[in-house]
């Protein structure tokens, strides 16, 4: 029986989500939070001890929206500015990967094999239907994590340029590549989805969430250009309909991954 449990978890994968907001400071340009990548590596190499697999997806931050938001990429090409929106659009792709290269340093401190995969080289388009084969993901050694992330990406149309989000590519993956046991969004600034914005008073812990649920979502249109907790929560409450375990959890409390997957719960929040 030991070995059969052993054999499931060897052949599951986790995929989880490393909010912008929870690994970068958003309101200052490229500005990376170390200690908390590195709190989220600790957890992650004592589950890859432990035989449990992964897959990382990460937002972009300030490494992205602030240019992004500036110069109106997700509009995509605009006349007057177009020249300074292709100079930009190479800034946040450098950015990205730059970003990127910053993460799977900190996890090789801890002995975690990683490689990136700028979307910009093997995706196109926007939304939940962007193109792009994803069998690459699931190809990886179970002691290996492939790490994706948001990134500007060409759309083939009169738009020339568009923002593929995280969000979005955490729902292809969780849904396709198969095998996903857990799809875990690690938020920065909350104990999972709060019945009001995290920063009001009265404000409290849904531990379980559903899309008939009205929530009061703030969306901070200033700093994020792709849709905020509404897409988070819209991507999530579709991958729940294929994944069992979908979750919200605070990024700055990594032990709560550890505690979901050893134990079947924890703080937080379910999407059912």
């Amino acid at each position: 029986m030991k070995n059969d449990i052993q054999n499931i978890i060897m052949k599951s994968k986790i995929v989880i989500k490393l909010g912008g907001s929870l690994i970068t400071n958003k309101q200052i340009e490229n500005t990376i939070y170390v200690h908390r990548i590195e709190s989220i590596a600790k957890i992650i190499a004592d589950l890859i001890e432990n035989q449990f697999s992964f897959i990382i997806i990460h937002g972009a931050g300030s490494f992205g929206h602030i240019l992004a938001r500036k110069w109106e990429i997700a509009n995509g090409a605009r006349k007057g500015i177009i020249s300074e929106q292709r100079e930009n659009v190479k800034i946040i792709r450098r950015n990205m990967v730059e970003l990127n290269n910053e993460i799977i340093n900190i996890f090789s401190k801890y002995g975690i094999k990683c490689k990136g995969f700028a979307p910009s080289k093997w995706a196109s388009g926007t939304g939940e239907n962007f193109n792009g084969d994803l069998s690459f993901v699931s190809k990886f050694p179970s002691n290996e994590i492939p790490i994706l992330f948001g990134d500007v990406v060409d759309t083939h149309d009169d738009n020339e340029f568009g923002i593929l989000s995280g969000d979005d590519i955490m729902a292809r993956v969780s849904k396709e590549i198969g095998n996903v046991t857990h799809s875990i969004f690690l938020i920065g600034d909350a104990s999972g989805v709060m019945s009001k914005p995290p920063h009001m008073v009265d404000s409290s812990l849904i531990p379980i969430w559903n899309e008939r649920m009205n929530l009061e979502i703030e969306h901070k249109s200033d700093i994020d250009v792709t849709g905020g907790m509404e897409l988070k929560l819209l991507r999530a409450s579709s991958i729940s309909k294929t994944v069992n375990h979908v979750w919200f959890l605070d990024g700055r409390k990594p032990e709560r991954i550890h505690e979901l997957l050893t134990y079947g719960k924890t703080t937080g929040t379910k999407i059912e």
